[in-house]
């Protein structure tokens, strides 16, 4: 895939940097509750990826051949999955015998679930300092439980608001929305000057993908907490509340395609391509399908920016992050972290950020990485500086299960948002028992 965010210049010398970070990485390796696999004999690494956003399984694959080119005594075996069979599998798979995986990829809910489950290996000592300090407090959050860490950041992404610049031209709008309220005021006028029927599509499918839309909107409207201090849920009042009610608006007002109740996040972007909707929101991959002239009519005519605000912020994202974990049950647990070390080094992200951004802050100051889009770039430092989290509970899965439902059955008809929410509320303190 052509990357619209990179020009010839992007292409540096990596070798030396990534010979240097080995020895760094090598220093690193070993310490409490590891054990080397020792004597220097081929070890091999089972590890599971997500099949979806992000990087692509080609990039992946590039990854780890340049890791095992640089540490010749490590093969590394990649399972890809879609992401709705990430989570059963890893536990499944992680629960029998002596584990199928040295290393899973770990999306910003599990680490509570995960650590509790003994699933996932404290790594707290093991993250060297300047990882720590050099990637963004919203990227390295996405692995923290009760103070801990729990896997290496590698994805930080959210959902940008995508739009048709040439749509937006023919209605008169000369600007792209700041709040959700002008997106609602834009989409009508679209809607009635006859330029798309719908002009909103949404993954709003029963996925995870509806709770990412659900938060990113209840963060700005109020309520960027699903679960308060005290372990009790608030979901179903303020912002979340409001975001509900504003997502089944939209479907009454007739400027949300209805399809969007089955839609993913590449049906959001087969929407968008095929000019039958004007805006969306969607993971940073979104910009390249929807502006390769080979899958997209409307190639040239899609701009990005920051999600829009509302009444409590000028703008939010919901944290996409995922970390790579180091299993309990691996027998190779610090060759394990040398390879997710290397996977979210500043070398390998910078070179394949096709689809996803760094999570390397010094990244967003080099111009031969930004010059080719820099308000892309922009929009992602703002975003990144701030995102919601999902809540990290040891209950999630059970929980985004039932609000899944809930939104869906608020989203067409059949309970009010009000009462939909408050049912799922009202499970919660069975949900931790």
């Amino acid at each position: 895939m052509t990357d619209a965010r990179r020009g010839p210049s992007r292409m540096r010398p990596l070798w030396p940097l990534l010979a240097a970070m080995v020895v760094a990485l090598s220093a690193c390796s070993g310490g409490n509750n590891t054990t080397s696999s020792g004597g220097g004999g081929q070890v091999t690494l089972n590890t599971i990826w997500m099949k979806q956003a992000a990087y692509s399984d080609d990039e992946v694959k590039a990854m780890i051949t340049a890791f095992e080119a640089a540490n010749p005594t490590i093969k590394v075996n990649a399972e890809f999955v879609q992401y709705e069979s990430l989570h059963d599998k890893i536990v499944t798979a992680q629960s029998t015998g002596n584990g199928q995986y040295d290393t899973v990829l770990m999306d910003t809910p599990w680490p509570a679930e995960f650590a509790d489950a003994q699933i996932v290996r404290d790594i707290t000592d093991k993250v060297p300092a300047d990882f720590k300090s050099g990637v963004f407090d919203s990227a390295f959050t996405s692995s923290l439980y009760k103070g801990k860490t729990w896997g290496v950041p590698w994805i930080n992404d959210t959902k940008f608001f995508f739009y048709n610049k040439k749509m937006f031209q023919q209605a008169g709008i000369t600007s792209p929305p700041k709040t959700w309220d002008e997106v609602v005021t834009d989409a009508k006028l679209l809607k009635s000057k006859g330029i798309v029927q719908y002009p909103l599509a949404w993954s709003w499918v029963q996925a995870e993908a509806v709770i990412c839309d659900w938060a990113e909107i209840a963060a700005v409207m109020g309520g960027a907490s699903f679960i308060d201090d005290q372990g009790n849920p608030t979901f179903n009042k303020g912002g979340g509340l409001a975001a509900l009610q504003f997502m089944k608006q939209t479907i009454d007002d007739g400027i949300t395609n209805p399809a969007s109740l089955g839609f993913k996040e590449d049906d959001v972007n087969s929407t968008i391509a095929a000019g039958q909707a004007a805006m969306g929101l969607n993971w940073t991959y979104g910009y390249n399908v929807l502006n390769d002239k080979t899958k997209s009519k409307v190639a040239g005519d899609i701009a990005v920016t920051a999600a829009p605000g509302g009444s409590s912020a000028s703008t939010s994202g919901v944290n996409g992050g995922m970390s790579i974990a180091v299993t309990t049950k691996t027998q190779h647990p610090d060759e394990a972290l040398k390879l997710a070390l290397w996977m979210a080094s500043e070398p390998m992200q910078e070179k394949y950020d096709a689809n996803t951004f760094p999570e390397w802050k010094a990244s967003f100051d080099k111009t031969d990485l930004t010059a080719t889009n820099p308000d892309f770039w922009a929009a992602a430092k703002s975003a990144f500086a701030g995102l919601v989290a999902r809540p990290v509970v040891p209950y999630y899965t059970n929980l985004s299960n039932a609000l899944q439902v809930a939104i869906q059955e608020a989203l067409k008809g059949s309970k009010t948002p009000q009462q939909a929410l408050d049912e799922v509320a009202a499970k919660v303190p069975d949900m931790k028992k």
